[in-house]
């Protein structure tokens, strides 16, 4: 089991950031990866990899419409498939991360659990084992104040080297895990 599809959406970088440092992790743990916008991949086959990253920014506790229509968009295509089946039952060897980035600055990370709990439902209904939830601090571009006085404090240049480096390694620990 070595191939893997990481797909993203970002508006103001964050998302990149972390979706590169996840590249990098599970090529250091020994992975093939393939890194799409989300926009490049609205007809990808899913099921031709063993792990799916998936990364969406947070905004207003909600996923970007590119990310929703993503979601419905293969929703529709694999029900009529017949790839989504009662109760869910796991694939062996499809695997799904989601990551979210987000800024916090009304309610902290409380504004980034929907998005990672609606895309993780995504993939459990088509059967793919998620092996977790990434939550990324994400400075907050264009607005100072939810950067500095928002509920996590000061998170300018957030995700900062260290925040990717620690992603980079949680990736590898993935990869190597699978």
């Amino acid at each position: 089991m070595n191939n893997s599809l990481i797909i993203y959406f970002s508006k103001t970088g964050n998302t990149e950031k972390v979706a590169l440092a996840i590249k990098d992790g599970l090529e250091k743990g020994g992975m093939d990866v393939t890194i799409k916008r989300v926009d490049e991949v609205m007809e990808e086959n899913l099921f031709n990899y063993d792990l799916v990253c998936f990364g969406s920014p947070v905004l207003h506790s909600l996923p970007p419409p590119a990310m929703f229509e993503f979601i419905k968009r293969n929703e529709k295509r694999y029900r009529s498939d017949w790839e989504v089946h009662p109760s869910s039952p796991k694939i062996i060897n499809k695997n799904a991360l989601v990551f979210c980035t987000y800024s916090g600055p009304h309610c902290g990370i409380n504004e980034a659990l929907p998005v990672g709990k609606y895309l993780r439902q995504f993939f459990e209904h088509l059967g793919f084992d998620v092996k977790g939830e990434w939550y990324e601090v994400g400075e907050f571009h264009g607005w100072e104040e939810g950067s500095t006085k928002g509920r996590l404090g000061d998170i300018r240049g957030r995700p900062n080297p260290e925040d990717l480096t620690l992603v980079q390694l949680r990736a590898m620990q993935l990869a190597r895990s699978l």
